[in-house]
């Protein structure tokens, strides 16, 4: 199963993305936002599991086609992100996917992994079309979201050994998410690291942890997408 690229309409502009569709046609919406690397194969991946398990995903391009493999050039890409641009770009995502025949959800679920894992927050803070997010190892100094305004349920799901998401900035999240008034369950994965769930990295995946994630990730979207 794959998916393709395709443009949407972004506040005045186009963006890209990409898109995978269920082989049903139909399915609950899922924004998937990239990490520092940009629109890589790993993200469309992360789209077309999405789809094999019957949601309907998409993933933004933030970078507009630029994509690295060092480190030190997906730092600066990261740290040189407009974040109010990528916040409109990520709203029209959210608005493109829930005005597609292919989704069935009164909502969408956002999920993201490092720079979009704090994204991914941001997303559903600005956006009341969200209504759960999935935080995967979510870290960028530039963005604080306002969590009041969130319209759903934050599961979290980091890792152990993870520098750049010391164990008390992981609590101080859950505690302001849970301050706010809103629901957030967090799951920390012992002898994982940063990245754990990039199979395309073999020096951080972590197999054990990666399965476990996504599986309470369907679980965590499906309970809260899919209407009984």
């Amino acid at each position: 199963m794959s998916g393709n690229m395709i443009t949407f309409p972004s506040n005045g502009s186009n963006a890209q993305g990409y898109l995978a569709v269920p082989d049903s046609g139909k399915g609950p919406g899922v924004i998937v936002i990239q990490e520092w690397w940009g629109l890589v194969d790993h993200i469309k991946d992360v789209c077309n599991r999405f789809a094999a398990e019957g949601f309907t995903a998409l993933a933004p391009d933030l970078y507009d086609g630029q994509a690295t493999k060092s480190p030190d050039e997906a730092g600066k890409m990261m740290m040189a992100l407009n974040i109010s641009e990528a916040g409109k770009k990520l709203r029209g995502a959210v608005d493109h996917l829930m005005r597609l025949e292919n989704v069935d959800s009164v909502k969408a679920g956002v999920v993201g992994f490092c720079m979009g894992g704090q994204l991914a927050l941001y997303t559903a803070a600005v956006n009341r079309n969200v209504g759960a997010v999935v935080d995967f190892y979510g870290i960028h100094p530039h963005v604080k979201p306002d969590f009041t305004k969130l319209e759903g349920p934050v599961l979290g799901l980091f890792a152990e050994k993870d520098k750049s998401v010391p164990q008390e900035a992981i609590q101080g999240l859950q505690k302001e998410i849970r301050a706010a008034g809103k629901t957030c369950d967090i799951y920390v994965y012992p002898n994982a690291d940063h990245a754990f769930f990039n199979d395309t990295r073999p020096t951080v995946y972590n197999k054990t942890a990666a399965e476990d994630a996504w599986e309470r990730t369907l679980k965590f979207f499906r309970e809260n997408l899919v209407e009984n």
